[in-house]
């Protein structure tokens, strides 16, 4: 079965006095928005941790629980999600010598 992935740009129009102070509030504004735009997402259950964890480019789950906790939320993980760590953690554990 083929995947196809499609990167989607968003653009946000923001009055120009407002776009001066956001940008002197946040070191990656577009950053910011993918996050909150994340979490919200999350919350809503449109999007699972590891939707979020590709969508942001991060490395590990844990990165998008940390995330997600910046913003206010502790993340549930479905059992699927508990199965693939743990699935990790096995394959993890038989690496060592």
């Amino acid at each position: 079965m083929a995947y196809f992935h499609y990167a989607m740009t968003l653009t946000v129009d923001i009055p120009d006095d407002l776009a001066a102070d956001l940008g002197a509030g946040f070191q990656n504004l577009g950053h910011a928005a993918l996050e909150a735009l994340a979490a919200e997402a999350y919350s809503k259950e449109v999007l699972s941790l590891e939707q979020i964890r590709r969508m942001l480019g991060l490395g590990s789950l844990w990165e998008a629980q940390a995330m997600l906790s910046r913003h206010g939320m502790w993340p549930d993980q479905s059992a699927e999600e508990i199965l693939a760590d743990a699935r990790r953690s096995f394959d993890f554990r038989h690496t060592i010598p």
